[in-house]
């Protein structure tokens, strides 16, 4: 091993460490691929910038989505209700019964 991809190894190690686990996929995590690629004997210097430009959210602030994408008119809350969603599922929250039942959100 090079004594250049130590570093790389070392800072991917460190990215994979402070990622989060996804709640929906136990068995697939992005975490474990990020480790396993840290080992990788042909890791780049521009894998490991496109991964830290992931975990510290640069393309969302580089191309930020517009109030009309976010809310269109034909269903302005359908983004927020899905994020809302997606949280309380993962805190194991489910809809009642009626509201499934009656579609109601």
């Amino acid at each position: 091993m090079s004594s250049a991809a130590t570093p790389l190894r070392q800072q991917m190690q460190r990215i994979a460490a402070k990622w989060p686990g996804d709640p929906f996929r136990p068995n697939v995590q992005l975490k474990t691929f990020l480790e396993s690629l840290a080992e990788h004997p042909n890791l780049t210097p521009t894998a490991v910038r496109a991964t830290q430009a992931l975990q510290e959210n640069e393309l969302q602030t580089k191309y930020a989505l517009s109030a009309k994408t976010l809310q269109p008119a034909s269903f302005p809350n359908y983004y927020t209700r899905l994020v809302e969603a997606f949280d309380k599922s993962a805190k194991g929250i489910g809809r009642p019964w009626w509201k499934i039942f009656f579609n109601v959100w």
